[in-house]
């Protein structure tokens, strides 16, 4: 169990600056995905910019698994048409 009687350490904020450094570096095509595996699951990094990393991932994996379903659903739909 968590102890209680531990101090509160508050993290600093990311500046615009850094958030637009962060967006920058994620569009590119790569190494965005690189970063983002370092930035989630890398120490030191601020804790804002580990979580924002982390869903971002999960909104990936989402949109991917989303993508192949649809495909798989068209290309079914499509082959039982042609048959």
């Amino acid at each position: 169990m968590e102890d209680q009687n531990q101090p509160f350490m508050a993290t600093p904020a990311m500046t615009t600056g850094e958030w637009f450094v962060t967006l920058l570096i994620t569009a590119i095509p790569l190494v965005g995905l690189i970063m983002l595996f370092v930035w989630a699951f890398g120490g030191g990094t601020n804790p804002n910019k580990s979580n924002w990393a982390k869903a971002a991932l999960i909104m990936m994996a989402i949109v991917i698994v989303l993508y192949i379903i649809f495909f798989v659903t068209l290309g079914a739909a499509l082959f039982k048409g042609f048959s």
